[in-house]
């Protein structure tokens, strides 16, 4: 993923915030992206959702703002 550096900017937030250095889980995020763990794979897949959201909503405020 290192192609689209907002997306792995957003999965790493959604790791670090479900695995907090308080409580780490068994990778670091470079160690679960290297070793493509489930837990990485999770936080890739809910920053593609929340991407897929955010560009809807947004597309729904640009079609609102031409009307």
């Amino acid at each position: 993923m290192q192609h689209d550096l907002r997306l792995r900017a957003a999965a790493r937030a959604i790791y670090d915030n479900v695995y907090p250095a308080a409580y780490p889980g068994p990778f670091s995020f470079d160690e679960a992206e290297r070793f493509g763990t489930a837990e990485y794979r999770q936080a890739v897949g809910a920053a593609q959702d929340a991407r897929s959201v955010l560009t809807a909503q947004h597309e729904q405020l640009l079609f609102a703002a031409i009307l």
